[in-house]
């Protein structure tokens, strides 16, 4: 499998390309519809799904954009999808403008923790709620890869002061994906990449 990355729109969300077999599944979709539709069509790749690691603006505002063009849902927890339905509102609010967002029409929700299959794709569902209530880690045993959107950064952890967000529940969701493997390679929703290893010392919270 290969994992692409690309950092895109004003807020540089990580949005993740993984490819297999010219399949590809997308972590993040973010918020450059064109660019992630040019770039599907100029590797010659087959969308066969898209995931969330949670429902913040950043993170999904090309997914109505995309699905004009593709047939294909979302998948985000169900905790989240109230994110989705202020996607607008929220995006207005922290960029200072009305960007043109288009609505999510198809969404399946991710509200187990559970292995999910897309095509050759198969990845372990972690529940991480904390940064906000429907985040969810994505894990592929087989790649020592784990996606972790805005709950675990190299060298930071996802911000709790949102009227959602819970400080209690990040701490649990931490512990939960420390106990990994250490060399768990980690892809987080925003920066570099890191080593599970590496962030123990960076991951408290008072």
């Amino acid at each position: 499998m290969t994992i692409k990355k690309y950092s895109l729109g004003e807020l540089q969300a990580n949005c993740y390309f993984l490819i297999e077999d010219q399949n590809c599944l997308i972590i993040d979709p973010a918020d450059d519809a064109p660019f992630i539709l040019e770039e599907l069509q100029r590797q010659q790749l087959n969308l066969v799904g898209m995931l969330a690691t949670h429902g913040h603006f950043d993170h999904v505002m090309a997914v109505g954009e995309i699905q004009q063009s593709i047939n294909i849902p979302l998948h985000i927890h169900e905790n989240d999808k109230f994110l989705i339905d202020r996607l607008g509102q929220t995006a207005e609010y922290f960029l200072g403008y009305k960007p043109i967002i288009l609505p999510i029409k198809k969404i399946k929700n991710l509200n187990i923790e559970n292995s999910l299959k897309i095509k050759n794709f198969k990845l372990k569902i972690i529940n991480t709620p904390g940064h906000t209530p429907g985040s969810c880690c994505f894990y592929i045993i087989e790649e020592n890869a784990l996606f972790t959107g805005d709950t675990l950064f190299k060298e930071g952890i996802g911000r709790t002061d949102l009227s959602y967000s819970s400080k209690d529940d990040l701490k649990k969701s931490l512990k939960k994906i420390l106990a990994l493997p250490k060399g768990t390679i980690v892809y987080s929703g925003h920066g570099e990449d890191t080593i599970l290893e590496d962030e123990i010392n960076n991951t408290s919270i008072d």
